[in-house]
């Protein structure tokens, strides 16, 4: 009971508040850098690089200095870019040299997208000459795609090695591995051959061959591949990591799970961002100003005011009915709420089918007839619902209320189907399905219930 209480305290987490900041800063400024060092070094390097980051740049160049070398390397990957930019100004070559050396190939290479050219050309000036090269060849793979989050540290394997001779290489090279859990067999042309796992190579006899034990039915993704199409492998599959193959089948390196958790991060986030209509950002908000904020948020803006003005354009062509029947101007809001947000429920529920690819284009008939018919069923309960309080309430002619029921039936029918329809369209011919949310959705929908609204007040009130 004692151990399960410890362990239950060991992995309740990390609060940044908790931690006394104002102490270390003191400890820093005092220059009582074995205290520092002794706090500093019992935490887990992914909390040790949010605490630095809270630090000015004096104080986190001292700090960083005081670490033991390889928590200080491994806190550095968790770094945020500005924090390591600031840290990598400060250091000298053999500090930068020695950081470089103790970081992933892929966590370096992302570094280095987020530095500025001056930043990098020294990172790379205190690189070896073989490393330099594979980060060279990682940048040079297209943004967001497998290729460019993958690293080339693996264990590679032969067939006809013995399980006793795969133990001494993952003992010799898997060190500097991403993984070793997972082994990759390969030929000499480094053609993928088959995979094997620890488990596999633990529960072999020493003399077995690997390519007795090795499993062939391999799954894979090419460089080229779309990084959010790794994600749902890596989901599909429940994978540790993934191996990449060029056009040629043979292995260029490896994807891990940590990786694709960034990655689906990102995709999320920016698939928010489309569908509250903000352009997309790398910088966590925070960290954003006042101005790149701005500027990210006012084109959508201004897109959806100027095709607002169709609602507007259509409440003046009808201006005439309106006088007559100026009750209806009160009901306007209601129906265009509604509109807007029953689409903006098909479309979002569309938008995560199809974000999780349980939902393609072949099934959009489908998809069609089935929110026709909750359409129905939503449609009706709310116009027996608002008829009731038109009567009853609001005192409104039986005629009046008509109207406005059977715009609000027709209006939500309309609202699921541009909703779940739009998103599958946008992504047939190539758009991200997560811009035909909300915003732009809601305005085409109220264009159209107001159309909707004022035809039956014409054909029923006879205006």
């Amino acid at each position: 009971m004692d151990n399960q209480e410890v362990k239950k305290v060991e992995t309740t987490g990390f609060d940044i508040d908790e931690f006394d900041m104002e102490h270390l800063s003191q400890l820093l400024k005092d220059r009582k850098l074995h205290e520092a060092r002794e706090l500093l070094s019992a935490l887990n390097e992914v909390d040790l690089a949010e605490i630095l980051g809270e630090l000015d740049e004096e104080e986190l160049s001292i700090a960083f200095r005081i670490l033991p070398k390889e928590l200080a390397a491994d806190a550095f990957s968790y770094l945020e870019p500005e924090t390591q930019e600031a840290l990598i100004r400060a250091f000298s070559d053999k500090e930068l040299g020695f950081i470089i050396e103790n970081l992933f190939l892929d966590d370096t290479v992302d570094m280095i997208e987020e530095m500025p050219a001056s930043v990098v050309q020294r990172i790379l000036r205190n690189t070896d000459p073989v490393t330099r090269r594979e980060i060279n060849e990682l940048l040079k793979y297209p943004e967001d795609s497998a290729g460019s989050i993958m690293t080339t540290e693996y264990v590679r394997l032969q067939e006809e090695m013995t399980v006793r001779e795969a133990f001494d290489r993952i003992r010799k090279v898997g060190v500097d591995k991403e993984t070793i859990y997972t082994c990759y067999v390969t030929n000499a042309k480094r053609e993928l051959l088959g995979v094997v796992t620890i488990k596999d190579l633990l529960l072999a006899e020493y003399e077995t061959r690997i390519r007795d034990i090795m499993e062939t039915n391999i799954i894979y993704v090419t460089t080229t591949e779309d990084q959010e199409k790794v994600a749902h492998s890596f989901d599909r599959y429940n994978f540790l990591s993934l191996p990449v193959v060029d056009n040629e089948q043979r292995l260029v390196g490896i994807i891990t799970f940590d990786d694709v958790i960034d990655v689906l991060q990102e995709e999320n986030t920016e698939d928010i961002e489309r569908m509250a209509a903000i352009i997309p950002t790398d910088k966590p908000y925070m960290k954003t100003t006042a101005f790149e904020t701005f500027k990210k948020r006012i084109p959508w803006l201004l897109l959806l005011m100027i095709s607002a003005t169709f609602t507007g354009a259509i409440i003046t062509h009808y201006e005439q009915a309106l006088g007559a029947y100026v009750v209806l101007t009160a009901y306007i809001p209601m129906l265009m709420d509604t509109g807007g947000n029953a689409g903006s429920q098909a479309s979002v529920s569309i938008i995560r089918g199809l974000s999780l690819e349980e939902i393609e284009f072949s099934d959009i008939f489908r998809i069609q007839g089935k929110e026709f018919f909750v359409s129905l069923m939503c449609g009706a309960t709310l116009a027996v619902a608002n008829f009731g309080k038109l009567i009853f309430f609001d005192k409104v002619e039986i005629v009046v209320a008509a109207v406005v029921c059977l715009t609000l039936v027709c209006t939500v029918i309309v609202a699921k189907f541009v909703g779940c329809s739009l998103p599958i369209l946008a992504k047939k011919i190539g758009f991200d399905p997560a811009v035909m949310a909300s915003p732009f959705i809601t305005t085409i929908v109220d264009a159209l219930s107001l159309l909707i609204y004022f035809q039956f007040a014409s054909h029923i009130l006879g205006i």
